[in-house]
Order: structure tokens, then C-alpha cells, then sequence
């Protein structure tokens, strides 16, 4: 009987639970959105706790459903990214789940962190998985990071220095009446608009950072003054993203070296902002080549946090 590796994931956006056979084969995807009133931006950190157990208790069934081999370890993602002052009281719902799972059932329990399973998952089935050095850009509601990485670490070179992508698509979409994450309603919204650049990129240290918070704040001025059609703001925005991607990635691939790119997160996920990038970086001089996950593992999930584990197992 082959052996199964448990994957737990408790980010401020998603209860995941994932399990993945020794072959790599994802056999389980649990996902679950943390509950948010209408109008908010998010929970706080003591009522997305109290979410993620009361979602962790409805993951059991499904997890029941799991017959096909014997569970040899415990993953879960225990802070949002390297670092010893990288801490967030949501991963210790399922730090805490999986340890107690792994004491129970008498297996390793293995933590890593959000962003490891960000890239672990979107990597899988990629040539960069193999290679192990790549780029990444990690684009979500908490994270708008350029990373290099490498077989033992990962280390940002560069990001946003107020607002994440993410923070800007929600705090948009929220402002014009959509629920919260904004991304896939927003995304729907631009798909009918036009842009023109009205949103300038404001970048530093060599474009190898970012800034929102001024795009935000236009944003919210044509919601106000409904100067601009919902749509034509939605498509701005995605337009905005694209650019100012493309010139991060470009800027780190030549700080780095690496001529490959893996676009990662729940921004990431969406099909517009893919097609917007490659159109953007193409025409771009020495771009490196953008590598984009599968959809449904680039935003929050379990399956890169058990993979992740596998491979610990597997190294023994």
C-alpha cells in the first residue's frame, strides 16, 4: 500500500487541506474561503482562528473519503514565510490540527510556511521543480514578494513597499459593492473595460520594488466621483499589475541570473492577468520566461505544503 503525505494550510483568505501519494498524484484539494460579512476587507486574526477550526471539523469528511494508502506525515504551513519574525496567528489553527494529527496517527509532523507551499504547488509538474533555482513573484493579499530561490532558501530581493497586489484588487473591488476576496468578480468586471495607462507605475531601487498605495488612492477617487466607468477602473488596475510585474520580474532577472520566472498567488490564478503579463513582458528586451502554475494551485491551497512534506519523507 503506498504511503500519503497530509497537507494543512490556514492563510487569512483559505482552510486548505490537501493529500498527496508518494507518486506526487494530489488526492485530496480541500478548500474552503473564510467567511466575511459583506462590505468588510477581511477578518481579524482572532475571528479567521476561530473560522479556520470550525472549517478544519468540516474538512473531516472529506478526509474520511481518503482510503488509498497509509498516511506517513503531518504537513502544515506554521507562518507566512521565512524568517524568524515572520509570524501570523491564523497558520496556528493547522500547525496546532497537524501536529495533534501527527501525534495521534504516530508519524513526523513537518512545518514550513506559506510561501514555501505557494511555490512548491505551482512549481509541480514544471521544469523549475526539477531545476530547484528559479525567479519567483509571490502576488497576493499579503504578499507582493520577489524571491530567489534556490534548493535551501529563499530570499526576497524585492516587493512592494506599502500596498500588496493583492490588498489593491480587494480594497477596489470592496469600495465598488463586490464581496471579499474581490479578485474573481473584479477580474470579470475588467474583462468588459478598456485601460489607457492611467495609472502610472511607481517603482524604485532599479524597478526592483513597488508602490500602490498612490494607485489605490486614484482608484478610490474615480469610485467616489464616478468618473470612470466600474469596468474601465477594474481594467486599469489589471493593466497597472501587469506593467509593474513585468518590470520587477525583468529588473530581478537581471539582479539574479536566472532567465525563468514562476508567477505565483491568488492574484496569479487569474487568466486575465496571465494573458496581460505575457502580452507586457513580451515586449520587453532579454525577458526571462514567465512560468505560471496550474489555476487552482496558484492561489491559497494545501497541496505545495504536502508536497513539500513528501519530499522530507522521501529524504527520510
Amino acid at each position: 500500500m503506498s504511503r500519503t503525505v497530509l497537507g494543512l494550510d490556514t492563510s487569512n483568505y483559505r482552510t486548505s487541506v490537501a493529500v498527496v501519494s508518494e507518486e506526487g498524484r494530489v488526492l485530496m484539494n480541500y478548500r474552503e474561503l473564510l467567511p466575511v460579512p459583506a462590505g468588510e476587507r477581511g477578518l481579524r486574526q482572532s475571528e479567521a482562528v476561530f473560522a479556520h477550526i470550525r472549517q478544519l471539523s468540516a474538512a473531516e469528511e472529506a478526509l474520511r473519503q481518503i482510503t488509498e494508502g497509509t498516511v506517513a506525515a503531518v504537513a502544515a504551513s506554521t507562518s507566512p514565510r521565512d524568517g524568524a519574525d515572520s509570524y501570523m496567528p491564523v497558520f496556528m489553527a493547522g500547525a496546532s490540527f497537524g501536529r495533534l494529527t501527527a501525534a495521534a496517527l504516530g508519524v513526523p509532523f513537518i512545518g514550513t510556511t506559506h510561501q514555501r507551499g505557494h511555490l512548491a504547488a505551482a512549481a509541480a509538474g514544471t521544469d523549475l521543480e526539477k531545476a530547484g533555482e528559479y525567479l519567483a513573484l509571490h502576488l497576493s493579499g499579503g504578499t507582493t514578494d520577489l524571491l530567489e530561490v534556490r534548493e535551501e532558501s529563499v530570499t526576497q530581493i524585492g516587493g512592494s513597499l506599502d500596498l500588496h497586489a493583492g490588498q489593491l484588487v480587494d480594497r477596489a473591488g470592496v469600495a465598488m459593492g463586490l464581496a471579499f476576496p474581490a479578485g474573481p468578480e473584479l477580474e470579470k468586471m475588467a474583462e468588459s473595460g478598456t485601460s489607457s495607462g492611467l495609472l502610472g507605475c511607481s517603482m524604485s531601487k532599479g524597478d526592483l520594488f513597488c508602490h500602490f498605495s498612490g494607485a489605490e488612492s486614484q482608484v478610490q477617487r474615480w469610485i467616489a466621483d464616478r468618473s470612470i466607468p466600474p469596468e474601465n477602473i477594474a481594467k486599469e488596475i489589471y493593466d497597472l499589475l501587469a506593467r509593474t510585474v513585468s518590470r520587477m520580474i525583468c529588473a530581478g532577472a537581471e539582479k539574479s541570473g536566472f532567465r525563468q520566472a514562476l508567477v505565483t498567488g491568488g492574484v496569479a490564478s487569474s487568466p486575465l492577468f496571465r494573458q496581460m503579463l505575457v502580452r507586457r513582458i513580451r515586449t520587453r528586451h532579454q525577458a526571462p520566461h514567465i512560468v505560471f502554475g496550474q489555476p487552482e494551485l496558484s492561489g491559497d491551497n494545501a497541496v505545495g505544503v504536502a508536497l513539500i512534506g513528501l519530499r522530507k519523507v522521501i529524504k527520510g
